[in-house]
């Protein structure tokens, strides 16, 4: 090991190991430091029930990590990682049986909303097919970094993302349709009438019909070691089970790199109160199932889904958002779920399942809503209870425990609500950088944002190898 390292990366998640492995590909000298024993942070898989049922104790399904411009910049599958779909990437089902879909055919997506509202469909989503790789990279970057490469589709789709996504949802006639974009704008954290949902919910569905919305097999661990055996090919080093509490504790370095949240940077790097006005938002209550079978769904099409959506109408989905981040106790929760055993094999014994959920609830909630959620969940696959072997239950305080990036259980590291939507961590020319020359923040309170796709490590690392490189 040279006397004075290049880069110290604090904190082995996605970001980071991507962060340490773009800049130890390019030839500098980097070491990684991690509090748990293992790598992963939020990509990481467990047996938190029975033996044999591997769990992902954080993200499950990657929408944005099979389409990542860093991901694919990498050798990833040479390095173990395979992605696996499901038939369809996300069902949503409704009371009467029936469910709307998202496939790689924006054709069946859009029946599936039914006649009066499949042209609709067809419209908002064909002036960016077959654009991700553009699309992905100038929407995935920061404006620090250039101009965009596609600046008209570029203009286009910030026009539309800018938008909440129930003024995106008059484009639609029927439920169905506005049901789905609350749905998937629902993954921001925020009610459907807040600003720039309309962005997340339309980015999810083009990730849907151009990459899919895949699991890795083996679970999410999976992402996590492939970019920790691609650093240590090139020369990193890895050390788990090492918390880092000040920046003196760490060897020399030219620079440091922090995958942790704000609050945490500043208190390991002695910054004082330079993120005091970062907001952290609402949290989940996750639990994680081993199933003697497959989840029975009402709607054959959630039995194919890798993904499953569970809220019959945009009004209750907003409902239950809109509780969540005014601190107000769950009734009839909005469910994410996830199906990873449906496609691999490799997650639960023969004929088992494991079975992901979340629904959302006031940050640092002490509550239990076992109960709700299962209620939910009995409405549109009646007799999931028989299922049950067993389960692995987390609510705010379980999921800070599980990663101390989720303050208060935020599992977006940062709330999606007035100008930290566009604007995080603080306003600031490069995002990445901070009152100390020497040292970097690279989690995901840095756009682009939350996620599996490594693109806040990406940018970060940019950042560093510039600023290292110029020095």
């Amino acid at each position: 090991m040279p006397s004075m390292l290049d880069a110290v990366v604090v904190g082995a998640g996605p970001n980071g190991l991507t962060a340490a492995a773009e800049l130890a590909r390019r030839g500098f000298a980097v070491e990684v430091f991690e509090a748990a024993e293992t790598v992963g942070g939020g990509a990481r898989t467990e047996e938190l029930t029975l033996p044999g049922f591997r769990h992902d104790p954080c993200s499950a399904v990657h929408p944005l990590g099979i389409g990542s411009p860093a991901f694919k910049a990498m050798p990833l599958a040479r390095h173990g990682l395979e992605w696996l779909q499901a038939p369809l990437s996300l069902a949503h089902p409704f009371p009467d049986g029936s469910a709307a879909v998202l496939t790689g055919s924006v054709g069946e997506s859009a029946m599936s909303l039914g006649p009066a509202d499949a042209g609709a469909y067809r419209r908002l989503v064909a002036p960016y097919l077959g654009h991700w790789d553009t699309l992905a990279e100038d929407f995935l970057r920061t404006p620090w970094d250039g101009l965009p490469r596609d600046p008209y589709r570029w203009v286009r789709f910030g026009l539309d993302a800018l938008q909440p996504a129930a003024l995106l949802s008059r484009r639609f006639r029927g439920e169905k349709a506005r049901a789905l974009i609350a749905g998937l704008a629902g993954h921001a954290i925020a009610p459907p009438g807040s600003l720039a949902t309309a962005g997340v919910a339309l980015l999810f569905a083009l990730a849907a019909h151009e990459n899919g919305w895949p699991v890795p097999r083996g679970g999410s661990q999976a992402v996590s070691d492939a970019l920790a055996s691609l650093l240590r090919e090139h020369g990193g080093a890895i050390r788990t089970g090492t918390e880092v509490k000040r920046l003196d504790e760490l060897p020399p370095a030219r620079a440091y790199v922090f995958d942790t949240s704000p609050t945490a940077l500043a208190r390991i790097a002695g910054l004082g109160g330079a993120y005091d006005h970062y907001r952290y938002g609402a949290s989940c209550f996750k639990i994680d199932y081993a199933l003697s079978g497959p989840v029975p769904w009402t709607a054959e099409e959630a039995r194919r889904a890798g993904t499953v959506h569970v809220g019959p109408t945009a009004g209750e989905i907003e409902a239950a958002l809109r509780a969540a981040v005014s601190g107000r106790d769950p009734s009839v929760p909005f469910l994410i779920t996830a199906q990873p055993s449906l496609v691999d094999p490799t997650r639960a014994p023969e004929g088992r399942h494991v079975f992901w959920v979340y629904g959302h609830v006031p940050a640092g909630w002490e509550g239990d809503a076992t109960e709700v959620i299962e209620r939910q969940l009995e409405r549109f696959a009646p007799g999931f209870r028989d299922l049950v072997l067993a389960r692995a239950v987390a609510g705010p305080p379980g999921i800070a425990r599980r990663n101390a990036n989720y303050v208060g259980g935020d599992i977006a590291t940062g709330a999606f609500a007035g100008l930290q939507t566009v604007i995080r961590p603080k306003l600031a020319r490069v995002p990445y950088a901070t009152a100390h020359p020497a040292v970097f923040l690279c989690s995901s309170a840095t756009p682009p944002g939350p996620g599996v796709h490594g693109m806040s490590g990406h940018h970060a690392a940019k950042a560093v190898w510039r600023r290292l490189r110029a020095a």
